[in-house]
C-alpha cells in the first residue's frame, strides 16, 4: 500500500532578511541617495531658481570639481588607508602643468624651440605641432602627482610607516614645494595651446559640462576595476583582511603602491581641470580640499576601517555636498555654515551606518 506524502516543512523565518537590510537600505549609500532625494525636494520649495537649467550646470561642474579626486581616495579608502595629500597634490600638479605649458611657449625658453616659432609679423607665436605643448605640459603634470604616489606607496607598503603620517607629510612636502617652484605666485596656462587647454577643462559639450563627462567615464572605469577585474577584488580584499589577502597569494605591496598612485594621478587631473576653471594655479589652491574629498567619499558609504566603497557612493557624497553648499547661497545664508553642517553629515552618516550594523 503508498504511503502517503508527508507535506515538506518550511521556515519562513529563515533566510528572510530584515527591511533595513535589503534593497536601497542594504548600505550606507542608499540612505544617502534618500538624504539626497529628500533635500532636493526641500530645495526645490525653498528656491524656485535651484532646478533651472543654469544652477543645474553649475552644480553637475562643481561637485565634478572634487569628484574625481573622490574616486580616487575612496580606491585608498577601501584598502583601510588614507591620503591626506590629495589637495596640495592637486595644486602642484596643476602648477607644473601651467609652468611647463607657459615655458614652452615663450620664444627663448628651455626647449621652447621644438615646440614654437615666431611668425611672419615677427611677433605672434605659433605652435610647431597644434596640441603638443598641450600633452606634453599635461603629461608633466601627472607625472609629478605619479612620483608623489609612488613614495607614498613606497613609504606606506614597503617601510610599513602609516598612511596618515605619511600623507601628512607629504602634504606638507608637495604644498611646499608649490612654493618653491612659484615663489609663491600663481602660474598661468598660455601660450597657442591655452585655448585648447581652457576648452577641454572648463569647456562643455551639448550644455553638459566637460569635467562631469570625465566624471561619468573615470566612474564607469572604476567600477568595472573594481568589480570585475582582479584588480578589484584584491583591493577588497585588503580592505577586509589584509593579513589573510596576504597569505591567500595577493601581491599586498604591488597593490598598496597602485592605489596610492591613483589616487595621486586622480588628485593631479582633478588639479588640472580646476585650474582651467579658474584660469590659473594660484599657489594656495586647492587647500583643505582634502577634507572635502575624504568627507564626501566617507558620507558616500566608504568604510575607514576598509572593505567597503564605490564610484556611486563617492559620487553620491559629493552631490550631497555640493547641493548643501548651492542651497545655502541661494538661501542667502552665509557660507561658513557649510562646515559644520558637512561635519554634521559626517557623523549621522557614520552613526547610521553603525545603528544598521549592530541591527544585523
Amino acid at each position: 500500500m503508498a504511503m502517503p506524502l508527508e507535506s515538506p516543512i518550511t521556515f519562513t523565518n529563515i533566510g528572510k532578511a530584515k527591511w533595513w537590510q535589503r534593497g536601497i537600505f542594504a548600505s550606507q549609500t542608499g540612505y544617502v541617495l534618500l538624504a539626497l532625494a529628500v533635500l532636493l525636494v526641500v530645495m526645490h520649495f525653498a528656491s524656485p531658481y535651484f532646478f533651472t537649467e543654469g544652477n543645474m550646470q553649475n552644480v553637475a561642474k562643481n561637485f565634478s570639481f572634487i569628484a574625481i579626486a573622490t574616486l580616487g581616495v575612496t580606491f585608498v579608502i577601501i584598502t583601510g588607508g588614507i591620503d591626506l595629500s590629495v589637495g596640495s597634490m592637486m595644486c602642484f600638479s596643476a602648477m607644473i602643468t601651467s609652468m611647463v605649458m607657459t615655458e614652452l611657449s615663450t620664444p627663448g625658453g628651455l626647449g621652447a624651440s621644438l615646440f614654437v616659432h615666431m611668425a611672419a609679423d615677427g611677433k605672434t607665436v605659433l605652435a610647431n605641432v597644434p596640441g603638443l605643448i598641450l600633452l606634453v605640459s599635461v603629461v608633466a603634470g601627472l607625472g609629478v602627482a605619479l612620483l608623489g604616489g609612488l613614495v607614498n606607496g613606497f613609504c606606506i607598503a614597503v617601510l610599513g610607516l602609516s598612511p596618515f603620517v605619511t600623507t601628512l607629510g607629504m602634504l606638507s612636502i608637495v604644498r611646499g614645494l608649490g612654493y618653491v617652484v612659484s615663489n609663491g605666485r600663481g602660474s598661468f596656462p598660455g601660450g597657442p595651446d591655452a585655448d585648447y587647454f581652457y576648452a577641454l577643462t572648463s569647456g562643455d559639450v551639448l550644455g553638459v559640462p566637460v569635467p562631469f563627462i570625465y566624471l561619468v567615464i573615470l566612474a564607469l572605469a572604476m567600477a568595472v576595476v573594481l568589480h570585475h577585474t582582479s584588480f578589484g577584488r584584491h583591493v577588497f580584499a585588503l580592505g577586509g583582511n589584509e593579513k589573510a589577502a596576504e597569505l591567500t597569494g595577493i601581491p599586498v605591496v604591488r597593490v598598496k603602491i597602485e592605489v596610492y598612485v591613483t589616487c595621486a594621478l586622480a588628485a593631479g587631473l582633478q588639479g588640472i581641470i580646476i585650474s582651467g576653471w579658474l584660469g590659473s594655479a594660484p599657489a594656495n589652491m586647492a587647500t583643505s580640499y582634502e577634507l572635502n574629498v575624504i568627507a564626501a567619499a566617507v558620507i558616500g558609504g566608504a568604510n575607514l576601517a576598509g572593505g567597503v566603497g564605490g564610484p556611486l557612493g563617492a559620487i553620491v557624497g559629493c552631490v550631497l555636498l555640493e547641493v548643501i553648499r548651492n542651497g545655502l547661497v541661494l538661501a542667502q545664508v552665509s557660507s561658513y555654515w557649510q562646515q559644520t553642517l558637512v561635519g554634521v553629515i559626517i557623523i549621522l552618516a557614520v552613526l547610521v551606518d553603525r545603528i544598521r550594523s549592530r541591527m544585523t
